[in-house]
């Protein structure tokens, strides 16, 4: 062995003492920490938080970064890795800027989120979970987002692009590369990934005034409150924007 410092990207454990953070690293980490674990009566429970402020500082959770939540709560190294192999949003390796996550359970996939999936693989030469080698874009599947109504549906750090098709979500990772500024369909301006993982972790979020709180559910998803308030539902067919599209072009 070189006596370097390995981690297991298949597991994620720790084969070695990891590298402790640079001194003005670890002060300023040390600080936005205690002021995170100050929220809990139990600091164990500021441990998911804590992860996103590490993720927040590299990208991805490192053995660094598992080792620092370890000591500021007084857990064992294990006991972190377990967490945080556990949860699907802590990454092991680097990624992307920007997460770009397709839906594909039951009502996406047949609505083309697997078409989406397939030709975005294709299309940016990667498969899924990796990142094109530009380091902007990080593509993988995701599970249902709760916007069934919107299907498919894609999502860029945890943002909603709503009826996607397979041409728009090549140019929306297009213009992802390309630096060029891209709106969610809905909610806050987008971010990158570590820029959200801070946000995650519970610091304020900036674009929390540029945030549109309408239009947060679809007809779909407000024909069932209408009705379970005793209300009249919309006419039948109108599922979604695009439904609604398609059946004026069918007129």
């Amino acid at each position: 062995m070189s006596g370097q410092p390995t981690e297991a990207v298949d597991i994620g454990i720790p084969q070695m003492p990891a590298p402790d953070y640079p001194a003005e690293v670890r002060e300023r980490l040390e600080r936005d920490a205690r002021e995170i674990i100050g929220r809990y009566p139990d600091s164990r429970s500021a441990l998911l938080p804590l992860l996103h402020l590490v993720q927040a500082e590299e990208g991805y959770v490192t053995a660094t970064g598992q080792r620092f939540c370890a000591e500021m709560l007084d857990l064992s190294t294990a006991e972190v890795n377990g967490v945080a192999t556990f949860y699907t949003m802590y990454r092991r390796k680097p990624s992307g800027d920007y997460q770009v996550g397709v839906c594909t359970n039951t009502l996406c996939a047949v609505m083309g989120g697997d078409a989406i999936h397939e030709r975005l693989r294709d299309h940016l030469g990667v498969g899924d979970g990796e990142t094109t080698p530009d380091g902007k874009v990080t593509l993988e599947h995701v599970e249902c987002n709760a916007a069934c109504d919107f299907a498919p549906v894609v999502m860029v750090n945890w943002e909603f692009f709503d009826n996607q098709t397979p041409e728009s979500a090549c140019a929306l990772v297009d213009d992802l590369r390309a630096g060029r500024q891209v709106a969610p369909t809905r909610g806050a301006p987008l971010c990158t990934f570590q820029e959200t993982a801070r946000i995650l972790a519970g610091f304020p979020d900036e674009r929390r005034d540029a945030v549109d709180a309408s239009g947060s559910a679809g007809p779909a998803s407000l024909a069932g409150l209408r009705l379970a308030k005793g209300e009249t539902p919309p006419g039948p067919g109108v599922v979604s924007p695009r439904s609604a599209a398609a059946d004026e072009e069918g007129e």
